[in-house]
């Protein structure tokens, strides 16, 4: 068996083994170009056994928001091993590689993933921390949205994209989790964006300040089957998301539903009085906390400990060890022994992430010893909610 970082010639290999893992692409799906092979960002690594290609993960080089501040971010994607080849650890050196590459080459001290099984990826330290959701809301239920005040909305065009960005950047640095959108993994020109979609929605103060935005493609047909689908809907104020929803909701005679990417309590659901918010479909998402010093340093936390805690139990080994985090702009550092409470590696993602509190990760069996920093722990940890815009 060799583990080797994948070129343009094992392109046939990826793409028979992602089918057989996910089936075959849609109709009219071109061929991975060799020409063009890798994009930026992509980093693929696969173990092969008398040159086949056995099994195979894609790192995807992102940065994400965490506490206030970019983190370097393994985003993983395409896992799939061969039939006759699972159950064998194959998984084992290709996460090491993949995620320790990553740190050395790019500083990336945590890794995401959307699993489709997430019992194989906890081993690695990953644990689910949201999902992406899509549901599916009635056009009419957005037309009773109370009418945002003081609000103009306007179609966008390319020179617009720096003021779209402002607005999912003043939303995303808000909260755990969303990627910064920027990095050699996003490429699109300001013409390539508004060329994407039937529309890009606009909605601006009486000075003309952009304050929200939807992007949005119409779909087909006019009866109560059409769909309208959102990839974006953003604002940073009540008025400008209300003026948004309500523009989506003057579709209300032609389409019957409008689809829209969401996670966890989206203020969006605070606003549509309607009760109607089905998940058409869900993927969840996990992390794992690959370089503790690197993730848990220079972050924006509510207080200054000192907190010490230990991770064990780490399959891959980066993760193990003993550590004081002290903030308000936080210093992680190793020392000799912690004397604090002890994670697991799924332990610490949960505790990162702050999507719940050390009382419910003893629960789980994912934290032991002293309750004496625990307070401390979910003070520092819990002041953002999680939330999740990209699919990869």
């Amino acid at each position: 068996m060799e583990t080797r970082s994948l070129t343009a010639a094992d392109l046939p290999q990826m793409t028979s083994l992602a089918k057989e893992a996910f089936g075959d692409w849609p109709a009219g799906t071109p061929a991975p170009d060799p020409a063009t092979y890798p994009r930026p960002g992509r980093h693929d690594w696969g173990t092969l056994d008398d040159d086949v290609l056995v099994a195979r993960v894609m790192g995807l080089a992102y940065h994400s928001w965490f506490h206030g501040v970019e983190v370097a971010t393994n985003g993983i994607a395409a896992v799939a091993v061969r039939a006759e080849a699972r159950g064998q650890g194959l998984l084992d050196d290709l996460f090491r590689v993949v995620l320790d590459e990553g740190l050395r080459e790019r500083g990336e001290v945590v890794s995401t993933l959307f699993p489709t099984a997430p019992g194989i990826y906890r081993r690695f330290g990953y644990e689910l921390i949201s999902s992406f959701d899509v549901v599916e809301v009635p056009t009419a239920a957005l037309a009773a949205v109370r009418p945002g005040d003081g609000i103009t909305l306007r179609r966008a065009d390319p020179e617009d994209l720096g003021a779209v960005s402002a607005v999912y950047d003043a939303w995303a640095r808000a909260h755990n989790g969303p990627l910064t959108r920027r990095g050699p993994s996003f490429t699109t020109t300001p013409q390539e964006f508004v060329d994407a979609f039937t529309g890009v929605t606009l909605a601006c103060d009486a000075d003309g300040s952009v304050l929200g935005y939807c992007s949005w493609e119409r779909g087909s047909g006019y009866d109560e089957k059409a769909t309208i689908n959102v990839t974006d809907l953003l604002a940073t104020t009540s008025d400008a998301l209300r003026a948004l929803l309500r523009s989506l909701g003057s579709f209300a005679t032609v389409t019957g539903h409008v689809r829209i990417p969401t996670s966890g309590l989206d203020p969006i659901r605070l606003l549509v009085p309607s009760m109607a918010w089905p998940v058409s479909t869900r993927y969840p998402y996990m992390l794992r906390v690959h370089d503790v010093m690197g993730a848990c340093t220079g972050l924006s936390l509510p207080g200054r400990g000192p907190v010490r805690f230990s991770v064990v139990d780490d399959v891959l080994g980066t993760m193990n060890g003993s550590y004081e985090l002290t903030g308000p702009t936080s210093v992680c550092t190793r020392v000799d022994d912690a004397d604090g409470p002890v994670f697991t590696p799924r332990g610490l993602a949960l505790a990162y992430a702050g999507v719940t509190s050390c009382a419910t990760i003893r629960t789980a069996g994912l934290l032991t010893g002293t309750t004496a920093y625990d307070a401390t722990i979910d003070a520092l940890f819990g002041a953002r909610e999680v939330h999740i815009r990209n699919y990869f």
